[in-house]
This record gives structure tokens, sequence and C-alpha cells, in this order.
């Protein structure tokens, strides 16, 4: 494993055609948006679906999700003490070295050297926190999305008698009819250093952003309705460059060219040239 030839930044162009990209749960699963009406996806969504890319790699990931778990594990700490070097020394309670414990985990899951973990559980008196070179923003939309509610009614009880419902119950399923997203990142070469994420950790990293919405379908998002359409990949050769990352991400404007835009095409993409480096561009649409 190489070290990282210097700081990476990022950003990603996906769209969405008529599906949920990311429900609020709070706000009866309707698509996230701003005050504003612009579409929003969490970075939590965005790490979880790194996460599951990397794993379908053939990577050990240590938040897996529930239906995807391939190792028996049914949570976090019967994760953590799988790892029979890492609960060893977690079992020395307060002699146990944290910079130690730190190190077995970021070895062992490539999550946790990219984006950190903090480990606290209830009933042990080890708890550290690693912190990851990978960051990544909350996604927003280009423009405004308009979210569309469609009226469904269920076929079927699930429950017999009293506590039924009638097999006529309305519901809604809402979703975007259309939305061009802006994701934006970055990883950090200090940081990098700590958790011993490589410059083939990156690699991974970019591929996982390529095929983002592979083996993602599901009944809010059907196959083919998430699309990664460009990325940009700025890999600097200094561990801080003299250009800040936020001037970088800049650099990517994103300028509608219809009134109704249904598509990656009824938009137009400029990029300003950067003096110190240039980026990696990927097509996809």
């Amino acid at each position: 494993m190489s070290e990282m030839k210097g700081k990476v930044d990022f950003v990603l162009l996906v769209s969405v055609t008529n599906a949920n990209p990311n429900g609020d749960p709070l706000n009866g699963n309707r698509p996230r948006a701003n005050m504003d009406g612009y579409g929003e996806i969490s970075d939590v969504c965005i790490k979880r679906k790194i996460r599951n890319r990397l794993q379908d790699m053939g990577e050990q990931i240590f938040v897996q999700s529930d239906d995807r778990t391939d190792d028996g594990y049914g949570s976090l700490r019967d994760r953590a003490e799988g790892c029979a070097e890492l609960k060893a020394e977690i079992n020395k309670k307060k002699k146990a070295n944290r910079e130690l414990c730190a190190r077995i985990a970021c070895e062992k899951w490539i999550d946790v050297r990219s984006f950190g973990q903090v480990f606290a559980f209830k009933g042990t008196e080890v708890s550290l926190g690693v912190r990851g070179p990978v960051s990544i923003h909350q996604a927003v939309s280009v423009s405004p999305v308009e979210i569309i509610n469609m009226q469904i009614t269920k076929s079927v009880n699930s429950e017999s008698g009293k506590e039924g419902k009638a097999s006529d119950t309305m519901g809604t399923k809402p979703r975007i009819g259309f939305g061009l997203y802006k994701i934006m990142g970055s990883i950090n070469v200090q940081l990098a250093e700590k958790t011993g994420f490589s410059q083939e950790d990156a690699e991974l990293i970019k591929e996982a952003l390529k095929t983002l919405f592979e083996n993602d379908a599901s009944s809010a998002r059907p196959e083919g309705s998430m699309e990664v359409c460009r990325l940009y990949w700025w890999q600097h050769t200094e561990k801080t460059p003299q250009i800040s990352t936020a001037k970088i991400h800049r650099s990517v404007r994103v300028v509608p060219t219809k009134e109704n835009r249904k598509s990656f095409g009824d938009y137009k993409v400029e990029l300003d040239e950067l003096s110190c480096v240039k980026p990696e561009v990927y097509e996809f649409v």
C-alpha cells in the first residue's frame, strides 16, 4: 500500500428521475428539500452508498447495513469483538492502548480508515474515536425540485381482525420528477497518514463514486432512476495545495439551458481552468 500522492478533491454530478433519492423520516419520507426548494441528499446517505459499493468490491466494512451483512454479525459491537486482536486490547480496560486499537480497526476496515468511526459500547471502559480523511458534503440540487405525491392503496391487510385496516387504505408515494445534484468531497493527506488510508484506497473511493448506484435499486429508487453523470477528480501533488478546496469545488458551475429541465442534457457544465491542477474528468452520459 502506497502513501497518498497528495490531497484529493472531487465533484460528482448525479441525476434523479422519478425517484426518491433520500427520504426524510420526520416528514413522511418525502424527498429532502431545503426552504428554498432545492433538493438535498445527506452526507450519511452518500457514505452508505459508498460503503455498499466498497463491500461489493470485496472490501471489509465495519458499518454494514442489516440487509447486507456478510460476516454473520448483527451489531457493531459484535463485529468489533469478532476481531480477536481488537477485542484482546479492549479487554485490558484502562490499560488498553487506544492508539493501537485505532490502528487495528483502521487496518481491518476500509470505511473506518476512510470516514472514521466512534467505538463506544455500553459496559466497556474503553472508548475511542477515529477521524477519517474522506469528507463529503451533503448534496444539493442545481435547481429547485418538484416533489410529486402519488396516491396509492394497499390490496391486502397486514393484520387480521380489529387491528387490521381495509384493503383500500390510502397512502402516498412521494418522488422527484427530475433533479440534478452536485456531490462534493475531499481526501485529507494528514488524516490519511494517521489512519493508514492509501493511494490505492483513494482509487477504490473513485471507483465507488463512478458506480454509486449499482445494486442500490428499491421501490423508491427503481433501477436506472439514479444515474452518475460526470465525475471531476483533482489529484494534487502537495499535502496542502495553495488553492483552496472551496475554490476548486466552485470551479464546476452548472447552468440550466431550459426552463423545464428533464435530463442532464438540459444543463451546461462550465469548468474554470485552474493554473495549479487539472481534473480527471469521467463522462457517463
